[in-house]
């Protein structure tokens, strides 16, 4: 029986070409899209899932006055991991780490530049489950100036020989030596720590920070007990903090954890998140996952609408199968067993479709996403059972209602088409247009968004902007490299700073000496060099710019900052401050406020403009080097550049990125989005279409004596072509009436995130419908024209 029910099953698909054809092609291009971004999606979820401890991480809420808003933090103080672990018994052990950047390591006469190490307490692999290759675990971080490389650093530091023992040396610090005493498996790039070594926290004098309360420097890991109560000790954190800080300090922080699975993912309203790689929003994983499978619903519905539209031309089929004893479960067993036969065959072409798809994905998603259907024995089968089950569902309907046609009806020539049938597919119709248009129109708004936050004026001028990271070196024959550089009139300016615009700046606390009692409050702070708002075409509201030899002596300070500190005399004028003592409690006391800075965005368009102070402190060093090159011969600029550079200091590497690109990777995760959701907008478009395309041919199949008839009476092309379409273009029409509120009100949600939005326009939503209408219009127009121009002759014949 089961192979009767094969052989008629093929037999019927093999007669069906067409219309099953548009079904396989519907159906295989959703399920390729819902594996592609499953695929996608389980990446995302498998972040730090290797390590198997109950970890959570030590985050922080600041609300300092002066800030424009309470900010999450991933920073922690120093003395926080031992003191909890000694005061909560839930807590069974703890690690601090901090990054150390640019790293310069040599090894007899060989030196090599390690993107990024940790200083990492020795409980940092009892902790964490990275491989270890070589040494213990327990004790390889636990005497000072011990080193644990990956065996990649290994390897480039001192190739196929042995690294264990060796000593290692700070370039250009003699003093400063390492052992290494392990070596690591290379970090999978699913973990959210990415490293090339561990230094040992002791080496650093640890009891002088110990004492540190107050500095939020380290980021802090805490293991916990299995059956630790997480809301109830986050209750206890206001009276430790009190118990340990000074005075009424306690009262601007509160202490939240984050469980480790949570911390790729879940950080996206977390700053100072500087230790988390590819940090992404969930909420967009979730996103994703809904639209793939709605993708792959709209290509289901397809399948429905066609195989009851063919409903008629197999009914005697189901009269005579009937009258000779069949079953309706029997019947009804067939037209699944057909639904996954053609599914199973469009699982072939989705899998070829996603081998195409990936190289794709994975250079849009910057991420190394796999399709291992042969290394990974259970996912062929959990593919196979869901294309099984997704054939099952789909030939449910269809199979319920040619099963129930009577046989004395459809063997007089009357089956049941009524409208029920009708009504159930124009549903179906309807459905598949409004996810269709809602995806069009997120999709605008998604490009709009991103391309707003990256033209809005941020209020300085970014482009053309070389970033050279400096460190000690650099820093102390900087004067003479400033000037070199200018000796070409390729370069227009020169400047440094302690940070990078577009980054979470660093905070401080400030004093304010006006004229009232003295304020303390906290500011994001930069040190610059005099000729930064020069460069940057950053304009002063008030006062004056820095001068040289007035280190340490001079501030200026935003607008944002300048109200906070007006904020009890509002109507005073900005210059009022101009003269006014300001600064750091451990800087120059006679310190002052010399000029204030319009404005700017020095972080991206998700955040708001905090309160900045800008100070001239060359001898504490700069950490990045701007670089204004002529936009006439910009190779040849970043050729002197270089050359500069090389003859200067020829033993450290010439690095450089441009700080327009540097702004372009803010927005990586938005330009993700857009292009993922329009790809799958795109998707969804085709798949109705293909849908359209077999309603229509089979209506004017259907009605095709009718038309004959109507073009004997008279009837012209744009009289058939109307008769056909408009029942079709009535179902866009009512998609759009539903997509709109729909997409209105999810876009608002969404753009709320933003500290800087655009607006919803009504005629978005007007031109995705239009281009729904006229796309829909193209493709039943094909088959409308094509019956209206056969030879009445020949459609009057037909039976």
């Amino acid at each position: 029986m089961f192979t009767n029910y094969l052989k008629t099953a093929l037999r019927n698909l093999w007669k069906n070409k067409g219309f099953a054809a548009i079904n396989i092609v519907g159906l295989a291009i959703g399920m390729a899209a819902c594996i592609v971004i499953m695929l996608f999606v389980f990446y995302e979820k498998s972040f730090d899932k290797q390590h198997t401890k109950n970890i959570y991480r030590l985050n922080e809420v600041q609300n300092f006055e002066g800030m424009v808003a309470p900010q999450n933090v991933a920073l922690s103080m120093f003395p926080m991991g031992p003191t909890l672990k000694a005061e909560f018994p839930e807590i069974k052990n703890f690690t601090r780490i901090n990054q150390f950047e640019k790293v310069p390591l040599t090894w007899n006469e060989k030196k090599v530049y390690f993107p990024q190490m940790f200083w990492a307490d020795s409980t940092f692999l009892q902790i964490f489950d990275f491989k270890l290759l070589k040494g213990d675990r327990r004790t390889v971080l636990e005497k000072p100036n011990s080193v644990v490389l990956t065996a990649e650093s290994a390897t480039k530091l001192f190739g196929k020989d042995e690294p264990i023992g060796k000593t290692v040396m700070f370039y250009g610090r003699d003093t400063l030596s390492f052992m290494v005493t392990g070596v690591l498996a290379n970090i999978p790039k699913n973990s959210h720590l990415q490293f090339d070594g561990l230094f040992s926290f002791n080496t650093l004098p640890t009891a002088r920070m110990m004492e540190n309360w107050g500095g939020n420097w380290v980021i802090t890991y805490l293991e916990l007990d299995k059956n630790a109560d997480i809301a109830a000790m986050e209750k206890k954190f206001p009276d430790y903090l009190k118990r340990h800080m000074s005075e009424d300090n306690w009262k601007y922080y509160t202490l939240f954890l984050q469980a480790l699975p949570d911390i790729h993912s879940g950080s996206v309203n977390i700053t100072h998140d500087y230790l988390n790689y590819q940090k992404f929003d969930s909420n967009y994983t979730y996103i994703f996952s809904i639209i793939a499978l709605i993708v792959l619903v709209i290509a289901c519905i397809n399948f429905m609408n066609l195989s009851t539209a063919r409903s008629t031309g197999r009914a005697r089929e189901v009269g005579v199968r009937k009258s000779i004893g069949a079953r309706r479960l029997q019947l009804s067993f067939q037209f699944v067993m057909e639904s996954v036969i053609l599914s199973l065959i469009a699982l072939l072409l989705a899998i070829l479709l996603v081998q195409l798809l990936l190289p794709y994905v994975s250079d849009l998603s910057q991420r190394s996403i796999r399709f291992p259907l042969f290394s990974d024995a259970s996912l062929p089968l959990i593919i196979i059972a869901g294309t099984i089950v997704v054939g099952a569902l789909s030939g449910l309907y269809p199979a319920a209602y040619l099963s129930s046609f009577q046989p004395v009806k459809v063997l007089k020539g009357s089956p049941q088409s009524g409208k029920n049938k009708s009504l159930f597919r124009n549903v179906l119709v309807v459905g598949q247009f409004t996810a269709a248009i809602f995806l069009m129109i997120a999709t605008v708004f998604a490009l709009r968004q991103l391309r707003f936050m990256q033209d809005k004026d941020p209020g300085f001028t970014r482009e053309q902007v070389m970033i050279i990271p400096i460190g000690s070196r650099a820093n102390a024959r900087y004067d003479a490299l400033k000037q070199q550089l200018l000796s070409n009139n390729l370069v227009t300016g020169v400047t440094a700073s302690g940070q990078r615009l577009g980054n979470n700046l660093h905070q401080a606390g400030v004093r304010f000496y006006g004229d009232g009692p003295m304020r303390e409050l906290t500011s994001s702070q930069v040190i610059v060099d005099p000729d930064f708002l020069k460069l940057y075409d950053i304009p002063l509201v008030a006062g004056r710019n820095f001068r040289e030899g007035e280190n340490g002596k001079t501030y200026i300070i935003n607008e944002t900052l300048a109200k906070e500190l007006l904020k009890d005399n509002p109507k005073a004028p900005l210059q009022s401050l101009i003269g006014k003592r300001f600064g750091f409690p451990w800087g120059d006391s006679s310190a002052t406020i010399v000029g204030v800075a319009k404005d700017f965005n020095f972080n991206s368009m998700h955040h708001k403009i905090e309160t900045l102070c800008l100070y001239n402190q060359k001898d504490w060093g700069f950490d990045e080097l701007s670089v204004r090159i002529s936009g006439t011969k910009p190779q040849d600029a970043i050729a002197h550049v270089e050359q500069t550079w090389k003859s200067m200091f020829a033993d450290i590497p010439f690095e450089y990125v441009f700080l327009d690109e540097h702004f372009n990777t803010l927005y990586q995760a938005d330009m993700q989005v857009s292009e993922i959701v329009g790809s799958l907008a795109t998707l969804a478009i085709i798949i109705s279409c293909l849908g359209l395309f077999g309603l229509a041919s089979y209506s004017a199949e259907r009605r095709i004596k009718e038309i004959g008839i109507r073009k004997v009476l008279g009837a012209t092309v744009q009289n058939l072509v109307s008769l056909l379409s408009r029942d079709f273009v009535k179902l866009v029409l009512l998609a759009n009436l539903i997509a709109w509120p729909i997409a209105w009100y999810a876009l608002d949600r969404w753009l709320s995130d933003f500290a800087y939005r655009v607006n919803i326009q009504w005629w978005v939503f007007a031109a995705a419908g239009l281009a729904a209408l006229l796309i829909a219009l193209c493709t039943i127009s094909f088959q409308a024209i094509k019956a209206a121009l056969m030879n009445p002759v020949k459609s009057l014949r037909t039976e």
